[in-house]
């Protein structure tokens, strides 16, 4: 997410030529990533503007909380078996994100929480989008400053669970849901929810989500022609027409899951836009991580780089 990516600039260790080098170049990454994300927007806005309403807070950096503290999973949290299949659909999980958000109306009353909402977000032995989302709500709920998540719940044997052990239970689950799915080899089925638990446990501050070797499936999944990810080569040839079949038709766009889109060079929008908020997890996590006793000695004050602001725009973005 911006919000690592911004902070990992903020915090970049830049004593020595080298490291001001690669810093200046994620300055520019960045400023293009701020580019990119204004065009989103305004396409979002254009062509879904309820769903553009219900989540603009989360579109904003500033909403997310880069962790201060890290944690690890807990291998005996994991369930026994999960559901073979997803526990709810993603109509339900927007409408219980838009009450926490305060976005259920124009001016509505954030963080609100359901009977329905507080017991499916807290449903046990949920997979993969489902799972993911539970943890996503948690998330929002936290960000959002949402105090009460749990009130309500009489359930004796959930009594003492808080929603820091919510997030803990999730993402020991995640865990052993990325590690099933290298065991069985990762295909087109399970990059998204892959690397989409990835971004998310390492948002909650689960550092054992940031291994190396997970690093590299990353990096190898995107495409080195364009540098996206998820693109389809067999899907490209359709896209044109697909595009001007949807121009001819009348009616408001169809709902996909998760709002993913096959982007004009073959691209997953999702799982690009979920790749890059991870591997900017992995920057900001190791920056931070870094023994500062190790680090270089300082520059010359002549040699110091400018702050973020005062640094050159990139190029426009081709249209």
């Amino acid at each position: 997410m911006l919000a690592e990516l911004k902070e990992a600039v903020r915090t970049w260790p830049h004593t020595d030529p080298v490291s001001w080098a690669q810093r200046t170049t994620t300055v520019s990454l960045l400023r293009r990533l701020d580019q990119s994300l204004a065009k989103a927007v305004l396409a979002l806005q254009t062509h879904d503007l309820k769903y553009y309403r219900e989540f603009e807070p989360l579109l904003d950096w500033r909403f997310w909380k880069v962790p201060q503290v890290w944690r690890s999973t807990d291998p005996s949290l994991r369930y026994v078996s999960s559901r073979p299949s997803e526990c709810y659909d993603e109509q339900l999980s927007d409408s219980c994100m838009t009450l926490l958000l305060g976005t259920w109306k124009q001016k509505g009353t954030p963080c609100i929480v359901t009977e329905s909402c507080r017991d499916t977000m807290t449903m046990f032995d949920c997979p993969l989008y489902s799972l993911s989302h539970q943890l996503l709500y948690f998330l929002i709920a936290s960000m959002k400053g949402c105090s009460s998540l749990l009130k309500g719940d009489l359930r004796e044997s959930r009594a003492n669970l808080t929603e820091a052990d919510y997030q803990k239970i999730f993402c020991s689950n995640m865990m052993s849901s990325n590690q099933e799915t290298l065991k069985d080899g990762l295909n087109r089925q399970t990059q998204d929810i892959f690397i989409e638990n990835i971004l998310l446990c390492g948002l909650a501050g689960f550092s054992d989500f940031y291994k190396p070797d997970w690093l590299q499936h990353i990096l190898r999944l995107q495409d080195p022609e364009v540098g996206c990810f998820g693109r389809d080569e067999q899907v490209m040839s359709q896209i044109m027409g697909d595009e001007l079949l949807e121009q001819l038709h009348t009616s408001p766009p169809r709902r996909v899951k998760r709002r993913d889109k096959i982007l004009r060079d073959g691209c997953s929008s999702h799982m690009t836009g979920v790749a890059v908020s991870a591997l900017g997890g992995y920057l900001n996590y190791h920056l931070t991580e870094q023994d500062i006793t190790k680090r270089p000695l300082p520059l010359p004050a002549s040699l110091n780089p400018p702050p973020l602001e005062d640094l050159p725009l990139p190029p426009a973005l081709p249209h």
